[in-house]
């Protein structure tokens, strides 16, 4: 049998983010320059190998969420929340414009000590720079088993740009990025 590294052997890092629906996120960080890969899964949540229809009943606790393998030599874990805080409205309990339920919270599942001070100084800078109006209510815990989505929701927005959903939301979130983070589009 084949041995693979884990991000850790090569030098790589993970982030686990959750901001709304998970296309969104997947979307915007397959973009960004030192983003080596991005999987839409589930965590969080109580209920083994969740599916797709079980996390939208809103009943197994588990978020929409992003599992972000980076290279921390080309792009810090401060600099994906930054872009994080910015692609999604944290200010929003259990919410993302039209999607509701506990599945599309905001939240950072942190990794180690170190990202979780992270957050903490992040959402302060952006609570200080009163990015937004409201309080920012994203939940910061430590990370929890990781379940990968089903396969046709990884990529999705790549392979259905013009899908009605994708074309509302996916597409604007993907423009604000480009636009105010044109320095860390990959080229």
């Amino acid at each position: 049998m084949e041995q693979t590294a884990s991000p850790a052997q090569t030098g790589l890092c993970i982030a686990t983010l959750a901001g709304g629906c998970f296309w969104c996120l997947e979307a915007v960080y397959d973009q960004m320059k030192g983003v080596v890969a991005v999987e839409s899964g589930y965590t969080g949540g109580q209920l083994d190998h969740p599916t797709y229809e079980a996390v939208c009943s809103g009943k197994t606790g588990h978020a929409e969420a992003v599992r972000i393998t980076f290279d921390p030599t080309v792009v810090s874990y401060r600099e994906l929340l930054e872009v994080f805080f910015v692609i999604h409205d944290p200010t929003t309990l259990n919410r993302q414009g039209h999607d509701v339920g506990t599945q599309y919270r905001s939240a950072v599942f942190f990794h180690a000590p170190e990202q979780r001070q992270i957050a903490e100084e992040v959402i302060a800078g952006v609570t200080k720079e009163k990015l937004y109006a409201n309080p920012i209510v994203t939940e910061i815990t430590p990370a929890g088993i990781w379940y990968e989505a089903e396969p046709y929701h990884q990529e999705y927005f790549v392979r259905n740009p013009f899908q009605g959903y994708c074309a509302a939301v996916v597409g604007p979130k993907v423009v604000k990025f480009r636009k105010q983070f044109a320095s860390r589009v990959k080229t």
